[in-house]
């Protein structure tokens, strides 16, 4: 009799079980090759290596020196040098094609010979220059340092670059090479036109957090700095003088409701004497974040990974706390003498306005913001001229139930550059498209914005403050505007507003209420009727075909 023929069963078992043991092991010493890979790539991005994007014979430095120039060696960056940091990872850039272009001549390279990605704290040859925001000594706190020339970029305390949104201008004229990267401005006869503070609020850094206070006098406050270690220090706050020209104000004269006074407006034309600060933003982050009511983490890691990552120093330069973000800043206009701001005896008007480009200065009167600028400044220009004939010196009111003298010197216009409520002028007009391809009503306002944006609204007042501190302002007189969103700011920061007022209805373009309504429904002052839903849903703009293109 023949045997019986063995199990298949289980040697087909028995054979699937090595090849699945086989599949683990191959899969992971995969993960193990992988994972080795992976740890040399990131110590061969670490390494420095020579950028053959320059087109000069630059000397490399070794990869191990500190970021300091060469006749630093004895400073104490020394202390570093062993330290075991991270070194800034560095890339290589293609190199470019050598074929010439011959309709633009040949200029010298003005790039470094290395790209550095980040920095880290007590890294080898990265000493900061001290800054202790808030300290009212100038030489204590510290200039705001941010270039990143070659014997500036070991000693920045700040993280971005100077010029708000025209700073990516400065890279494209480096890149061009119609600029020289280590360029030193002459800053003789720059300085400020006018005098303002010091100020107590400057020395509190609770209430500027958005600017820096000394920002004006920075070249001429740290000149030792500047000329002896060679730092590049530069000011980010402007003041000159000029003459404000514009047709509604010779309007305004001819109809009697400005008087030409030699003074504040000047002449038959309108023309008004002004006093211009232009400020750039300077954000101490920890005091920007206490506004906001979130965490300085939170708000490093949002600007970082919502700028597209390009500023990484928010995530790896914890000691740094200044920040220069790439975005518009301010405009002040003061008509009067700038430094009696201070003076709460005298009266002050004040309009505190958004960028609207469209209305402003092409006057689009699909929004009432140019009405309410021209009428701000109108009426600003007639506060200091109340009382009779003439410019009189002064002008009685009544205030708490008994008279006061309140000496009429100056009245400011603050021009925010916010375009479409900070949403930009891109959104602003696709809200447009779909505000006038639908029914415009003032009850889907806001809803038309949030529909596209997500949010209605992100000038975020909290911020806006701050110049009112830095000018030295402790009051509000007239405050001529009938935004909630911009008195609970000013408010909330201590400054009381005696008055608001509101834009007549006389100013109100036809296709503007919408807007005005809404806001109107929404919060915005008024003294007169706040309509209800119902009202507001009969509120209707122009649409596309009511005109003639």
């Amino acid at each position: 009799m023949s045997s019986s023929p063995p199990d298949q069963t289980a040697l087909m078992q028995e054979i699937l079980n090595s090849i699945k043991s086989l599949q683990l092991n191959q899969s992971q010493l995969a993960s193990n090759v992988d994972a080795i890979t992976g740890r040399v790539n990131v110590l061969a991005g670490m390494k420095e290596v020579r950028d053959v994007a320059s087109t000069d014979s630059a000397t490399i430095s070794n990869p191990s020196e500190p970021l300091a120039s060469s006749d630093e060696s004895t400073s104490k960056d020394d202390a570093f040098k062993d330290a075991d940091v991270p070194k800034s990872p560095t890339i290589s850039a293609a190199k470019p094609e050598e074929t010439p272009i011959p309709s633009y001549p040949q200029k010298a390279s003005t790039g470094t010979s290395r790209i550095i990605l980040t920095t880290y704290p007590g890294q080898s040859g990265i000493n900061p220059l001290p800054m202790e925001w808030g300290h009212s000594d100038p030489q204590i706190r510290g200039p705001v340092v941010v270039s990143r020339a070659t014997e500036t970029a070991r000693r920045r305390n700040a993280i971005g670059a100077h010029g708000g949104s025209y700073s990516i201008y400065y890279a494209l004229a480096v890149a061009s090479k119609e600029i020289k990267a280590d360029h030193k401005p002459d800053f003789t006869n720059t300085e400020p036109a006018a005098n303002i503070g010091p100020f107590p609020q400057w020395a509190d850094k609770k209430k500027i957090v958005s600017m820096d206070p000394l920002g004006h006098l920075a070249p001429w406050l740290f000149k030792d700095t500047i000329e002896k270690e060679n730092v590049d220090i530069r000011p980010t706050i402007a003041i000159t003088r000029a003459h404000m020209k514009l047709p509604e104000l010779e309007t305004s004269v001819r109809e009697g409701r400005l008087v030409p006074d030699g003074k504040i407006c000047l002449n038959e034309a309108g023309e008004l004497a002004v006093t211009k600060f232009a400020v750039e933003p300077v954000w101490y982050l920890p005091g920007v974040a206490e506004r906001f009511g979130i965490s300085e983490g939170v708000l490093r890691r949002a600007l970082f990974e919502h700028t597209g990552g390009s500023y990484p120093e928010l995530i790896t330069r914890g000691d740094i706390k200044l920040f220069m973000p790439p975005i518009g800043g301010l405009t002040v206009y003061c008509f009067g003498d700038p430094a009696k701001m201070s003076d709460e005896n005298v009266r002050l008007a004040l309009r505190i306005h958004d960028e609207c480009n469209g209305s402003d200065v092409f006057g689009s009167d699909i929004c009432t913001c140019r009405p309410y600028l021209i009428y701000g400044i109108e009426e600003a220009v007639k506060e200091a001229q109340k009382g009779g004939s003439g410019v009189p010196e002064c002008v009685h009111y009544l205030c708490n139930s008994r008279r006061q003298l309140l000496t009429v010197v100056f009245l400011v216009v603050i021009y925010f550059r916010k375009e479409g409520r900070a949403l930009g002028e891109v959104t602003k007009y696709l809200v447009y498209n779909a505000r006038k391809r639908g029914l415009d009503r003032a009850s889907e306002y806001f809803k038309r914005t949030e529909n596209i944006a997500g949010v209605k609204d992100m000038r975020f007042q909290a911020l806006m403050p701050d110049i009112l501190h830095w000018l030295g302002i402790k009051k509000i007189d007239r405050m001529l505007s009938m935004s909630n969103m911009k008195h609970d700011a000013i408010v909330g920061q201590g400054i009381p507003i005696h008055e608001r007022v509101e834009l007549p209805e006389s100013w109100i373009p036809a296709d503007s209420r919408v807007e005005i309504d809404a806001k109107i429904t929404a919060g915005y002052f008024t003294t007169g009727h706040r309509m209800t839903e119902e009202e507001l849903a009969a509120v209707k703009g122009r649409s596309w075909d009511d005109i003639d293109h």
